[in-house]
């Protein structure tokens, strides 16, 4: 057993007893702690009261749908999540990633692909932490802490999820440089992400939205028909 994944805490929530039942025997054979939710309310409500590793959050749910849940855990977290849908829509899959989920797994799925995500996830956090560890960039009134993985601007915490801090990290850290939405995929995500660069695309959206203002003494520009840059402002 890897001794990094001892004392990982996953949540999965699904209305689904036989999700359950098939992804608590991999995890836990992996050294894994799971907590289980059946419907949205109970999802939030042990997100929010529980500190958990990843959660895995079924869209359609019971009570509460996983899209509200992802929402209304982004608040104040920025726990990994990955998205559990049996819908095959781009709009539910786009959707979901501009709420603020790190990735999304289309239903039937096998639980080993289920785990491997997670254990890609999970693994890509711990070495962004272990390769800058304590590294702390600051570029104008934006400061990005990698060792504690926080975002501030005008000195002000701002909420941002690791794939968003991650996108950030690296293009901030290379001013000026282009980095199309391929290497940004392959780089952050760690994987081939269903060849769907429109995940880059959905983040950048999240991220201007929270952080780029007009005073701002830097900005992300879209470089068309290839990805984005950081620019600082003369």
């Amino acid at each position: 057993m890897d001794e990094h994944r001892a004392g990982y805490k996953i949540l999965i929530a699904d209305d689904d007893v036989n999700v359950h039942q098939s992804l608590n025997a991999y995890f836990k054979r992996e050294g894994y702690q799971i907590l289980s939710a059946y419907d949205g309310e109970e999802a939030l409500r042990q997100a929010k009261n529980t500190r958990v590793d990843m959660i895995l959050l079924d869209i359609m749910m019971p009570k509460m749908d996983g899209l509200v849940v992802c929402r209304e855990i982004r608040r104040d977290s920025n726990v990994p999540i990955i998205m559990l849908t049996a819908k095959a829509e781009e709009f539910d899959k786009l959707l979901g990633l501009e709420l603020g989920a790190d990735d999304y797994i289309t239903k039937p799925f096998s639980p080993r692909e289920v785990l491997a995500r997670v254990k890609t996830v999970l693994r890509r956090m711990r070495e962004m932490r272990d390769e800058v560890h304590g590294t702390l960039l600051t570029v104008g009134n934006l400061s990005i802490d990698m060792g504690a993985f926080t975002v501030r601007l005008n000195g002000q915490n701002i909420p941002c999820t690791p794939k968003e801090i991650e996108i950030l990290w690296t293009l901030a850290s290379n001013p000026g440089m282009v980095f199309s939405r391929e290497h940004l995929l392959q780089s952050i995500w760690g994987y081939d992400f269903l060849g769907d660069t429109r995940a880059v695309d959905s983040h950048i959206k999240r991220i201007r939205a929270k952080l780029c203002q007009q005073e701002n003494p830097w900005d992300i520009r879209t470089v068309w028909g290839v990805g984005y840059r950081f620019e600082i402002l003369t």
